[in-house]
């Protein structure tokens, strides 16, 4: 196992995806951020099922700053309840894993 975390979110435009993931690798929370669009969400809201397109951002991070990573969603996303689900890293290419590394450096972890 690693110290590195996969995280899942989706929004409901390109254009808030873009500005998540520029503020997630901006404030070095992120190394990278992979949007992926035309995704299809069904799920249960408030009784009603719906039937959504969304772009789902795969965020490579450190678990150490996953509360600060969950709070900056938080605090941009559009949705009341965005999706934030963290998978660990349980191997991975050294190289690419010192890149990570590298560009998540100097941040802290806050409580």
């Amino acid at each position: 196992m690693t110290d590195y975390i996969i995280v899942l979110s989706t929004c409901d435009s390109a254009e808030l995806a873009g500005k998540l993931a520029r503020i997630l690798v901006g404030k070095k929370l992120a190394a990278c951020v992979n949007i992926l669009p035309g995704v299809r969400s069904i799920y249960r809201w408030k009784g009603e099922v719906e039937d959504a397109g969304e772009w789902l951002l795969l965020i490579k991070s450190r678990r150490d700053l996953f509360d600060r990573l969950r709070r900056e969603i938080e605090k941009e996303h559009s949705y009341a309840v965005p999706e934030i689900i963290a998978l660990p890293v349980i191997a991975g290419s050294e190289n690419y894993l010192q890149w990570l590394a590298a560009e998540t450096a100097g941040v802290e972890p806050q409580p």
